[in-house]
């Protein structure tokens, strides 16, 4: 086995990109196949941010389909884990940052931050961590 690629079952790595690969994976087929089901049984408590645009939930499936993509490939190239973390990484802290945003101009419910807290701030600071652990572990970085 090469730099590149990895199949070992003792790879921590691969474990926690393919748990992630699946999350992704899964949430954005579900948002494509069925926007309106995702809309109200996510355990988010998005019908809070305002009415259902099937159209928009499904360009947002779009991108974690994409993310889930790019976590998969990682999986198996030991070059595309960075890289994938990274982009995987910046959209969540993203979207993190426009919830704080819109919490703090009153565009959600009272109490949304209770919905946010685990799926949308806790995902967000668990991915900075992993990201920046796989960064410093990455070959020829100093440790």
């Amino acid at each position: 086995m090469n730099e590149q690629t990895s199949t070992s079952g003792s790879d921590p790595w691969a474990i926690i990109l393919g748990l992630f690969a699946l999350g992704n994976l899964g949430n954005g087929l579900w948002m494509l196949a069925n926007p309106a089901h995702w809309y109200i049984n996510v355990p988010a408590n998005v019908p809070g941010s305002g009415p259902l645009n099937e159209h928009f939930v499904r360009d947002i499936g779009c991108i974690f389909l994409l993310m889930g993509i790019a976590l998969a490939i990682a999986v198996f190239r030991r070059n595309a884990r960075l890289p994938a973390m990274l982009l995987t990484t910046a959209f969540y802290g993203a979207h993190a940052l426009v919830h704080v945003y819109d919490s703090a101009r009153d565009l959600f419910p009272p109490g949304q931050w209770k919905y946010d807290l685990g799926p949308v701030y806790g995902t967000t600071a668990l991915l900075i961590i992993l990201t920046l652990w796989l960064a410093r572990a990455q070959p020829g970085k100093p440790r």
